[in-house]
């Protein structure tokens, strides 16, 4: 039966890390039609993924098709007996056959054969599909096949399909197109077809093709030994995505989770580990759902990893473990602890304190913890006794024992312009899944390799780097490089009390992300004015407010905010306002967008220095 998949993308993602083909810009529709019928099996390309598309059809091949397009239709297998003379139980389609048969979908001819390779016309696998709808004979008027072709145009089963009369024999493409067009038609009850594989449509009545493609995943397996033995498919011909890029099966390595679609032939790896000693397993050991280790909290994705977490299994508070990670930072797997040098995490210390930890036996004791943002842009927290200070850079590594060792990193400068394409910086390019920290006072924020594009980086902007074998980028740690660190909202309000002749005391209120902070009274008197501002550090206890710069008035289209003549890049985490009789509403830029709103666009900084709009105040026209 196929499993239901809500995606709540884009968050990201998936953020979910989940990577697809890009569509051909000239038939975007055929590209997706053949991600959806692959995806969910109905019909798939040869051994060289070619989908051969202006083939014809036969019976066999179409009853097949619509077959697999029915919920458990993937598990058919071959037939118990010879279904007709002409189709024998050896026979590849026999399953098939038998089953559109006893489904009502298909029947064989008056001398008692099946005919499996004749070739099928449109008016016969019209009528198929609208069977797959709940349709008879009794819902059509008039004489075969006029009633039938009348709902098929109807219903619009007819896009893109090229096979014009009743006779015309279909091609796989036309094939493709009918069944495409079946998942999102309504059935005779009034519900989307696509509904009754498991799936729902999105908002806008079409189909999402991740969360389709992600619920037809099948896996995880762990890149371990004879893994590949584990898949379906001979693996060599697929395609092969590791960590949301395109990539190759040889570049998956030891320990990364593996998921893959066999009717895609299609691999998707993630290599995200997390070393340390188990914090916390929640709601209960005997049943955990999370585990915490090295301050990072995961949902448990599999049944055997909450085993081997579990009363029942090998590990248990306070036990150092890796955590493999899957494709949504779900724990796939659990396996005892990497080396340090293969558990090593480079960032920033962002915070260093004293906190509780379980003792294994129902109490708890204090112990040193510093908190480190990772170059992954994750967030740590090591116990250890290795004297740090925050704000510095370290190497953070765990050995099998659990030990923590961090190690300050000396000054690594890289100079040089990313080039217009963002893939290389000077003459090293950047590695696969290079990881990128740009931090500012504590504050961080994962970046990729795309958001540099064209920038110029001197020794100042670059803290740390680190190659690779092939002279390749690996990691890289900015100094204030891009802003994208920093917070940004509205200063909504801003106050002074006169505290005597020379000293005034003042108050401030902010609107960050649709959260209202009222901060202490003060003598700090912050360069700001009423507006939108940069906030650094903490919004309820800022090291520092900065007022944008007005970028002027204009609209926002494709990822730009244009005014006049000059276009701004907006930020990947815009912030937009709507202002009303005098106060600031969080909106989205889709809501203001369509001309009913006048729009002011605010940024930090030029974009040749990595600025960005950070916020859009919208006010009805």
């Amino acid at each position: 039966m196929r499993k239901k998949f809500t995606s709540a993308l884009l968050t990201a993602c998936l953020v979910l890390g989940l990577a697809l083909p890009a569509r051909a810009a000239s038939q975007p529709q055929q590209e997706e039609a053949i991600q959806v019928v692959n995806a969910l099996g109905i019909m798939v390309g040869d051994t060289n993924g070619n989908m051969n598309l202006s083939s014809r059809v036969t019976r066999a091949e179409f009853i097949t098709m619509a077959v697999k397009a029915t919920p458990g239709g993937e598990q058919i297998g071959q037939a118990a007996t010879s279904p007709y003379p002409d189709v024998p139980r050896s026979h590849w389609a026999s399953g098939y056959v038998e089953a559109g048969v006893a489904a009502g979908l298909v029947s064989g001819y008056t001398d008692g054969t099946f005919r499996p390779n004749r070739e099928i016309s449109l008016a016969e696998g019209v009528t198929i599909a609208l069977q797959l709808l709940g349709y008879g004979p009794s819902d059509f008027s008039g004489a075969y096949p006029t009633g039938q072709l009348a709902m098929y145009h109807s219903l619009k089963l007819d896009q893109g399909v090229t096979a014009a009369g009743p006779s015309t024999l279909l091609t796989r493409q036309d094939a493709m197109y009918l069944f495409y067009n079946l998942m999102t038609a309504n059935t005779k009850e009034g519900r989307p077809y696509l509904e009754s594989l498991g799936y729902s449509l999105n908002a806008a009545g079409e189909i999402d093709l991740v969360a389709l493609i992600s619920g037809q995943m099948e896996g995880p397996v762990v890149a371990q030994g004879n893994w590949q033995s584990s898949l379906s498919f001979d693996p060599a011909q697929a395609k092969v995505y590791r960590n949301g890029g395109v990539s190759t099966l040889s570049a998956i390595q030891n320990y990364d989770v593996v998921y893959w679609n066999r009717a895609m032939r299609t691999l998707w790896a993630y290599s995200d580990k997390v070393t340390g000693t188990i914090q916390a397993l929640e709601p209960s050991a005997s049943n955990p759902t999370s585990v915490t280790v090295s301050g990072r909290t995961c949902t448990i994705e599999t049944s055997s990893a909450a085993y081997s977490l579990s009363t029942l299994g090998e590990y248990a508070l306070g036990d150092t473990v890796t955590l493999l990670l899957g494709r949504e930072g779900g724990v796939a797997a659990v396996i005892g602890a990497l080396s340090a040098d293969e558990s090593q995490q480079v960032g920033v210390v962002t915070s260093v304190s004293n906190s509780s930890y379980p003792d294994g036996k129902g109490g708890t004791y204090q112990a040193k913890t510093v908190t480190l943002l990772s170059t992954d842009g994750q967030t740590y927290r090591y116990q250890t006794t290795s004297s740090v200070k925050e704000g510095a850079l370290v190497r953070a590594a765990v050995d099998d024992q659990g030990k923590v060792t961090l190690k300050g990193l000396t000054s690594a400068s890289l100079t040089g312009k990313v080039n217009a394409a963002g893939t290389k910086l000077g003459s090293h390019p950047f590695a696969e899944g290079a990881e990128i920290l740009d931090v500012s006072d504590g504050q961080g924020a994962r970046i990729y390799p795309s958001r540099l594009a064209g920038l110029e980086l001197t020794d100042s902007m670059v803290k740390y780097h680190s190659l690779n074998g092939s002279g390749e980028i690996e990691t890289l740690v900015l100094n204030d490089v891009t802003g994208d660190a920093y917070r940004y909202g509205i200063l909504t309000r801003m106050e002074s009390t006169s505290a005597g002749e020379f000293s005034s005391y003042y108050s401030y209120e902010l609107d960050v992300g649709g959260q209202q902070i009222s901060l202490p009274q003060s003598t700090t008197r912050y360069p700001v004015e009423r507006g939108p501002i940069r906030i650094k550090g903490d919004p309820a206890h800022p090291d520092g407010l900065y007022s944008l710069t007005l970028a002027g008035k204009g609209e926002a289209s494709g990822g730009q905010f244009l005014s006049g003549s000059k276009g701004y890049t907006l930020s990947d985490n815009l912030m937009v306002y709507e202002y009303q009789d005098g106060a600031y509403y969080l909106s989205t830029l889709a809501r203001v967008q369509g001309g009913r709103f006048e729009l002011s666009g605010w940024y930090d900084k030029s974009e040749s220095l990595g600025g960005r709009i950070r916020v859009i105040v919208a006010r009805s026209i």
